[in-house]
């Protein structure tokens, strides 16, 4: 096992979540699920903790049960190629009641929060034009969902 994994606590979606998750991202699989016992706390049988890979690296689900909140203060980012993909991941995280948030952040129905980012942001945001740079940050300031054609027209001045 990994040394350091990322946990991720929910009510009662743990299943859901999962099955989700690696729908949505290439090189992902469930590699794992325990399910309550007799001790409980939770129902005999109902999934307790789910083990899975997102593009190769690991991550665990807990069905914790109500105490258990998502916040902001962390989220997973993804690092997009294309805006195709951007749109792709944008579109499947959101659908269901997900929420979108400011530059590139979302929030999916589970709750847990997401930066979808593509890579192009790095390049214009820290590009030797510094008037470009902040032309484009004040671009993607306006964005939910960011754009990769507006952020370089932003950074190239047209």
């Amino acid at each position: 096992m990994q040394k350091i994994t990322t946990f991720l606590t929910f009510k009662d979606q743990a299943e859901d979540a999962v099955k989700l998750y690696t729908s949505v991202f290439k090189n992902s699989r469930i590699t794992g699920t325990q399910r309550y016992g007799d001790a409980g706390p939770g129902p005999k049988g109902a999934v307790m903790t789910m083990s899975f890979e997102l593009d190769g690296q690991p991550f665990m689900a807990l069905n914790g049960g109500p105490t258990f909140r998502f916040a902001d203060g962390i989220s997973l980012f993804v690092n997009c190629e294309t805006q195709a993909e951007v749109d792709r991941l944008w579109e499947k995280l959101t659908a269901g009641g997900g929420k979108p948030g400011r530059c590139g952040w979302l929030t999916d129905r589970f709750g847990v929060s997401w930066q979808i980012v593509p890579s192009v942001l790095r390049e214009v945001l820290g590009g030797q034009d510094a008037e470009g740079a902040k032309r484009a940050m004040q671009a993607m300031l306006q964005m939910d969902k960011l754009d990769v054609a507006a952020l370089r027209r932003a950074y190239d001045g047209r």
